[in-house]
Formats: structure tokens, sequence, C-alpha cells
């Protein structure tokens, strides 16, 4: 049996929260203002803009405004010297060019590969898994994009911090993505590397999940726990190293599983607008900036084991019509619950399950799996239903969907708007028998790209979301 995460006693984990907190809070509180130097340019996001990096046409591309930085040297707010330190000199001028001439070569051969509508670019170079079909957006340019991430793409992980805030997370429970991610980048060797010089982004290591299980008190509900620890990280790592200064935090990224994981952002100008924010909490109503976010899933690995959990009956032997089983919470669910719990023996939609009857065991033997967003827009109903083999119906308002630079979610999915919820019946009964066949058939092949392993395997989730990272790289550019 197969689980996550090295464990910590309780009096360990107290007294290195608390030395934590003393730690981060010794440390002085001069820091560089703004976060102007970048701008984005009007486009579609996605691919087009991924590969559209190398032409002068608009992109949606970091890039270092020369104006502003003068601004920001003469108008007092950085001087000469400081600006050299931040740069690191020659030396590092020259480390960064030719990291930036390995990003510069890796966009025009997606570029290629994106034109290239019979792969042949890289059919050659993959003998393990070739992506094709109609759950991806640019099969070509996604394979190619993948192989030059494993060639190229390398992170740096800064050590400061200890656990359980950082470097370490839950891996069971709803958040557990949190916390699978950051124990596989503690060990991994592939991506990680111990040369900050080399990389193309830096890790932040912090657990959102952690900082409020260990340093939020549930009665006092401060929330300012979030703004000291990772305020204080983001000091710390920028007196330091030269490359939080170098780029404003644009090519650094945190990741955070919890529905706060979007509001730890806030405190700091530079981590909210600039960096990479990786989170399952996705939503573009609440500032989610597909640009430079990047959404990953939320799977609930309720007890750690990540063996036995994929696997249905084939589409002959699915009974239900479509099914629902979860609580009456957030905006969307109450109507959902409304219109059709205990009403419909096809559509068979629970706030509390019959005993006797299993959740799993029902998805696997049910068509169509409904997966209405809850109080934040992400669902762990998701991947439970890719991993059931079933067609999830997404319900949800301003989500960016895990993995949408890459996957073509409309080719395997079924989304209802809130709107047509007392509908769902005929929705779904309208779907040709042929159509979900062939969308069954391609939850069975999108499965591989939600899988949890330990350790990863080639284009699984942690692959994914390594992947959706290195997109977000390709579009912050230094200037030659």
């Amino acid at each position: 049996m197969a689980y996550f995460c090295r464990k910590h006693s309780n009096v360990f984990v107290i007294a290195i929260a608390s030395l934590a907190v003393v730690s981060v809070a010794v440390l002085t509180k001069n820091s560089i203002n703004g976060f102007s130097w970048f701008h984005f340019f009007s486009s579609q996001w996605g691919w087009t803009s991924i590969t559209n990096l190398g032409t002068t046409s608009s992109s949606s591309v970091f890039t270092i405004d020369q104006g502003k930085r003068k601004t920001l040297m003469n108008g007092g707010k950085l001087s000469k010297e400081k600006y050299v330190l931040m740069r690191g000199g020659n030396r590092s001028d020259a480390k960064l060019e030719r990291v930036e001439a390995g990003l510069a070569m890796a966009r025009a051969l997606i570029r290629e590969a994106a034109e290239d509508n019979n792969c042949t670019s890289s059919l050659h170079d993959d003998l393990d898994y070739i992506p094709r079909g109609a759950i991806y957006r640019n099969a070509c340019a996604f394979h190619r994009s993948y192989l030059l991430m494993e060639k190229l793409f390398k992170i740096f992980v800064y050590e400061e911090g200890e656990p359980p805030l950082f470097h370490y997370g839950t891996c069971k429970d709803i958040y557990s993505m949190e916390g699978v991610f950051l124990s596989l980048m503690e060990t991994n060797t592939k991506f990680r590397t111990s040369n900050p010089d080399e990389a193309h982004v830096y890790f932040l290591p912090f657990s959102v999940v952690m900082i409020i299980e260990h340093l939020f008190h549930p009665i006092i509900r401060d929330k300012a726990v979030l703004e000291r620890t990772v305020s204080d990280y983001v000091r710390i790592i920028s007196h330091k190293y030269l490359f939080w200064n170098r780029s404003l935090g644009a090519d650094h990224f945190m990741l955070s599983c919890h529905d706060w994981g979007p509001r730890a952002t806030w405190y700091v100008r530079q981590l909210y607008y600039n960096s990479i924010r990786v989170l399952c909490n996705a939503n573009t109503s609440e500032y989610f900036n597909p640009k430079k976010d990047a959404s990953f899933p939320e799977i609930n690995l309720k007890t750690g084991e990540i063996t036995g959990l994929t696997g249905g009956l084939p589409p002959s032997n699915r009974t239900v019509l479509a099914f629902f089983a979860g609580k009456m919470h957030g905006k969307l669910r109450p109507a959902l619950l409304h219109h059709w719990m205990g009403k419909d023996k096809d559509v068979q939609v629970y706030e509390t399950l019959p005993q006797g009857i299993s959740y799993h065991e029902t998805m696997k033997k049910s068509k169509y799996c409904i997966c209405p967003s809850g109080h934040e827009v992400a669902s762990p109903r998701i991947a439970e239903a890719i991993y059931a083999e079933c067609v999830p119906v997404l319900i949800s308002q301003h989500y960016i969907l895990p993995f949408s630079d890459v996957l073509n979610w409309d080719s395997f999915t079924i989304q209802v708007p809130v709107t047509e919820i007392p509908n769902l019946k005929n929705i779904l009964e309208g779907v040709p028998e042929d159509q979900y066949l062939r969308m069954q058939e391609r939850v069975k092949q999108v499965q591989r790209h939600f899988v949890v392993n330990n350790p990863p395997r080639r284009y699984d989730v942690f692959h994914m979301i390594i992947h959706s990272i290195w997109l977000r790289r390709l579009n912050v550019r230094f200037p030659g």
C-alpha cells in the first residue's frame, strides 16, 4: 500500500511552529516596493499565447518595461547601487542569459510543433506515451512542450523554513495535493536543482494548510498569521538571494490547495500580481489570472492511500444515469438539491447517502457524475469521477479547470450552466449514445493525468502540475 508524507510528533510540531514564528519575526522589514516592471499584453491565454512568444504579435508574456525600470531607479525608490545588487552584476547576467537562451529555443520548438499536424517533430523522441486525440487542445504542441520540460526545466526550492509550516503538508484529506506536491519536491532529483543560477523558477515551500492548522486560533480567528508568515518568508529570501528582486517575483511560484490559498498571496504585492500562483481555488471572480496563475486538481486522498482508486464498470453495466452526494453548501448546490434530491430514480441526488449505498461504488456504475462547486469553485468530485471512469457533469461559475492549457475539457465532460439545473435530466438523456461512449473512453484516457503516483510517473498529476508551471515560466521573459 502506497502512502505519502513523513509524520511529526505533536510536541515536535508545536515546538517547530513556535520556532518558525519567532525566526521569521526577527528580520528587518526593508523591501523593494512596486511590481510595475512587468506587464501583460492582451491575447487569448493558453497554447496560442505560449507558442507566439517569439513573434512580434501580442502575447501573454511578462517582459521588463525599460521606462518603468528607469522610473524605479531615478524616482528615489531604488538606487543604482541597489539595482546592480539586484541584478547581480555581469556574471549573474551571463547565467541568466544562458537560462533565457534555453527558453527561447523551447518557445521556437513548441511553436513549430503546434503547426505540425502530424507531430513528426516529436514522435521519435518518446516511446512511452504519445499524446493523441480530442482530449488535447493541441496534442503535438503538448508533447513537444512536455519533452522539453523533462529535458530543460529546473526548479530551485528555497531551503529556508522548517516543517511543519514549510517543506511539509498533510497528504490525506481534501487538501492532500498540497502536501503531496511538497513531499515530492523534497525528494525530486529530475527537476529540482541545488544551483539557483541554473533554475528557471524558484519555489516558496510554505504550506497554507499547515499555517492554518498550527497558527490559526479557531476562536480568535486571526487571519494575520498568514500575512506574518508569508510576508516574513518573502523578506527572508529577498534579502538572502538576488532572485526575487531580479524579477520582482515573476519567476517564483507558490502552491496551495487550501480555500485560503489565494488569500495567502494578498499580503505581498509582487507575490499577488507577479508570481505564479498554483491554486486549486482557481476562481477568476477572486482575481485568479490564468495568464500567469495555474489551476491544479483538488484530490481527496482520505487515508493517504494512492493505489486502487481507479476503475469502474463498462458502459453497458452503468445503470444510473447521474449521481451526486454531498452537503448543501455554497451558492450552487442548494438549487441542485432543491430540484433533484429524492425526486428521480435516474438522477440520484443525495445530501446524505442512505445506509448500505456506497459513494464510490455508485460512481462506478453511473454514466454521469455531477460535480457542482461548493464553498469554493474546485471540487474533488471531478477527480473522483475521472477515477471512476464516469463522465463528469460540471456545474460551476468562474472556475478555470485544471490543466486547461493542455486539456480540451469539452471533449470528456458535460458543462451545465447553473440556470439549466432544472433541465439536467433532459440534457443528459439528449446526449447520443455514440457521443457518450466516446466521452467515456476519453475519461479513461485522461485519467493518467490525474493519478497520484509515488514515485511519480511520466504524465501523471505531479508532472502535469510541473508542466503548468513550465508554461507560465515560458511567459516570463527577461530582455536580452
